[in-house]
């Protein structure tokens, strides 16, 4: 899988669980989902994504989401 592909599998996976964690265990949890939805927001207007960095260092290729 490429890396960006990586990116939004993993954001989907974190948003659902802060929207599952926010609705039956506490209002808490919440705030993952928009950490991530922030996070990505950051991203897209600065190139800045940490997950990204961590892959690439883990060798993952890249890739091209919208070919």
């Amino acid at each position: 899988m490429a890396l960006d592909r990586m990116i939004f599998a993993f954001a989907g996976i974190m948003t659902l669980i802060g929207i599952y964690v926010g609705l039956k265990i506490h209002v808490y949890g919440f705030g993952l989902s928009v950490f991530v939805g922030v996070n990505m927001l950051q991203a897209a207007f600065t190139g800045f994504c940490p997950l990204a960095m961590m892959l690439k260092k883990l060798g993952v290729k890249p890739g091209k989401a919208f070919s």
